[in-house]
């Protein structure tokens, strides 16, 4: 890098923070600070939801992948993806819109202590907190070792760079700020992607090697698979199911973007947008990344840093300073939208059960409180990150692939299940046995207490833990069926298609208290 890329990469950092300066005056109380006062347009809500599920992962970890196996990094990531939220555009969106438009909350763990039973909720709102402190620490190190390649700077330094500069714009300006950083962070990595997508291709032309005929170059032989290595069907089957339920709400950020929204029909709109998205753009992203073998040779085992040595030989300056702010703007999206999400869940359905004072917080300080556990947050991650390549994480493809997915299904599936009436049998028995057994199942795949079993196959490592919970909350509900009144009222509150187009925010009132029957009382 020299002075005009670091030009660039300071610019971008002083736009973020101006962002969530301009942002502070649009959140007056913590609807407006979780979920946008339910004021935002479904296209913003939708980009914002594409670009939410990205991080610096994708040109790291993923990267590596489609170094060594080539296009199998997008039909077993971005396709199911993309599928995942297609479906869900029409099973969750609207529902979870609902949730706070009918239910008036700010948290989408905010409904399970009415739909099932406080323990219920605060069992899947720690166990959600800490994975998403061990996930977004992923990330931190992802966008941290793509700055240590650039810059020279050590990963820890990078680690507390970027994390600094998120927590400026996101504790300020909430999910406003979010989803506006996240727009111009599109608009970002659209010129980043297609500047990069263009270089490859010259390069290539200048090496004789056409934009197709690349594929049979010894060098990509095996490239053109689909399915190869460790991602195979049943890994494909998996991680579909998989992101059906963290891309549609599981992992509470992308929950948010759907909550966000004036109505039920809008959130609908929204998923559609982002599905699209994920069906597109990653194919601009990736075909860089396929082509990787052709033009330099990674030095680490796992090719990750073959995008990285990719952009170094083949960008002029100021197009790598772009492409840099490209890798900062993914991950600075999903990191944020996580912490807004966790603050949300800590605040909302945690800190009401620990403290009585919480229970009585107003609007002032409820908004005080959402952005110090917004900090907190993020620096437990930070910390989380400097771990990141330690003998209990391992690097970071395994800690994406591996807990975020392997642990996310016992988590999601009380949570999304719940909102639909098929499942309205499966109560707090079901909800926290089906928990509570995939989380043992996640343990005994990946690290068997008699070390004679030997390795578990990554396909069975993320999908197990998912099954296992999926079929104890069915069997669980049909078997000991705890459909009470007061259940079945929430499940048809969010199911009752009469929407409309409503613009105007529910009113969101303090945190509940552990004690009461009913999630907000307010009229829509």
């Amino acid at each position: 890098m020299n002075s005009l890329d670091w030009a660039v990469l300071i610019g971008y950092f002083g736009v973020m923070v101006a962002i969530g300066v301009w942002s502070h005056k649009r959140v007056d109380d913590v609807s407006d600070f979780f979920t946008a006062g339910g004021k935002m347009p479904w296209w913003l809500s939708g980009i914002s939801h594409h670009m939410s599920g990205y991080s610096a992962v994708m040109f790291t970890g993923y990267a590596g992948i489609a170094y060594t196996y080539g296009v199998t990094s997008f039909v077993t990531w971005s396709f199911p993806i993309a599928l995942g939220i297609a479906i869900g555009s029409r099973l969750f969106a609207p529902r979870i819109n609902r949730l706070r438009s009918r239910l008036h909350v700010a948290s989408p763990l905010e409904y399970l202590k009415n739909r099932y039973n406080v323990p219920t909720q605060q069992a899947l709102a720690w166990s959600g907190m800490l994975l998403k402190i061990v996930d977004v620490g992923a990330k931190w190190a992802a966008i941290a070792t793509l700055l240590s390649v650039f810059t020279g700077v050590t990963l820890n330094q990078g680690i507390l760079i970027t994390g600094l500069i998120t927590a400026v714009y996101c504790t300020i300006g909430g999910l406003w700020a979010d989803a506006l950083t996240e727009l111009g962070q599109f608009v970002i990595q659209l010129l980043a992607g297609l500047s990069m997508f263009v270089a490859v291709v010259l390069k290539l032309n200048d090496k004789g090697i056409g934009f197709l005929g690349a594929w049979d170059e010894p060098a990509l032989h095996g490239h053109g698979k689909p399915l190869v290595g460790p991602y195979g069907t049943v890994f494909l089957l998996a991680f579909l199911f998989i992101k059906l339920f963290e891309y549609n709400g599981g992992m509470l950020n992308q929950a948010q973007r759907y909550m966000a929204t004036g109505s039920a029909r809008q959130a609908e709109r929204s998923a559609r947008l982002s599905a699209v998205l994920w069906l597109v753009w990653p194919v601009v992203l990736f075909y860089p990344m396929w082509m990787s073998p052709l033009l330099v040779h990674a030095v680490k085992p796992d090719g990750s840093d073959s995008y990285g040595l990719m952009t170094e030989q083949l960008l002029p300056h100021g197009l790598l300073g772009l492409v840099i702010v490209g890798f900062f703007s993914h991950t600075m999206a999903m990191c944020s939208s996580d912490a807004n999400a966790i603050a949300a869940v800590f605040t909302r359905d945690v800190a009401p059960v620990l403290s009585r004072r919480a229970r009585t917080w107003g609007g002032r300080s409820g908004l005080v409180a959402a952005r110090v556990t917004t900090v907190v947050f993020l620096g437990l991650s930070m910390a989380v990150a400097t771990q990141v390549n330690s003998p209990t994480f391992k690097d970071i493809i395994t800690v994406v692939i591996k807990w975020v997915a392997g642990l996310m299904g016992p988590i999601a599936i009380p949570m999304m299940l719940g909102l639909l009436r098929p499942f309205r049998r499966s109560g707090p028995t079901a909800a926290l046995t089906s928990w509570g057994a995939g989380l043992l199942a996640f343990y005994l795949v990946n690290y068997p207490i008699d070390q004679a079993v030997g390795g578990v196959a990554l396909q069975y490592q993320v999908s197990v833990p998912l099954a296992v919970s999926l079929v104890l909350y069915i069997a669980i509900g049909y078997l000991r069926p705890e459909d009470t009144p007061e259940r079945l009222a929430i499940i048809e509150k969010v199911n009752t298609d009469d929407d409309g187009d409503r613009s105007r925010a529910a009113v969101v009132p303090a945190p509940a208290g552990a004690g009461d029957d009913v999630v907000g009382t307010q009229p829509s």
